[in-house]
């Protein structure tokens, strides 16, 4: 298997557009061959959805989901989703509405904190890269650095929306199902920001 280095990943994250796993993931799949790896995410619409040149997601629209335990018994849930897109005509179908709807429920569901990987601070990811080789201390580097990495994706998955399985469909992540809205669009269309409030729940 090909050696896949975190600046292979940049490298392809720059030209692509495409989010920093699903980039590594298609580095992995082409051997480390950057065309194939390029190829691969066009052809699961990942690349060059978020990465137009000129075009600024500077238009979309707010959704709000509330969600109850029982019909007829108050909502526990609560969440606010901002769909970005480039003109005010995409953010007003009943595609990107349906998206809205779909995300926020799965955060509903999911219980993500961050959008991506990229909003998690250094200092926590290098956390459970050090956790994890600890657990395997004493083993070779290599072993040490994919327990690292594996420790950065496990993390990823849990927390960050775009790299969440979806909870209607686990064959594709978050971020893979807004990629597909775009590419349906083609326009740049984008979680900005969301936020979820569950009754009683506690606060930092």
């Amino acid at each position: 298997m090909a050696e896949i280095s975190a600046s292979d990943v940049a490298k392809l994250r720059q030209e692509t557009g495409a989010g920093m796993m699903d980039c590594k993931k298609a580095l992995t799949d082409a051997g480390g061959d950057f065309d194939k790896a390029r190829i691969l995410l066009r052809e699961q619409g990942l690349a060059d959805a978020t990465k137009r040149k000129g075009k600024e997601a500077k238009d979309g629209l707010i959704h709000s989901y509330l969600h109850a335990p029982q019909p007829g018994l108050p909502p526990r849930i609560g969440v606010l989703i901002e769909i970005s897109t480039e003109t005010d005509f995409v953010a007003k179908t009943e595609d990107v509405a349906t998206l809205a709807r779909d995300v926020a429920m799965h955060i509903a569901a999911a219980k993500p904190v961050y959008v991506s990987i990229e909003d998690v601070s250094a200092e926590i990811l290098e956390q459970e890269r050090e956790l994890a080789r600890k657990k395997v201390e004493g083993k070779p580097e290599k072993v040490l650095e994919q327990a690292a990495e594996g420790a950065v994706k496990k993390y990823a998955k849990t927390f960050c929306l775009l790299e969440q399985p979806w909870v209607r469909d686990e064959k594709q992540t978050i971020g893979q199902l807004v990629a597909s809205f775009a590419h349906k669009t083609g326009e740049n269309v984008s979680v900005r920001r969301f936020a979820r409030f569950e009754v009683a729940e506690a606060l930092d």
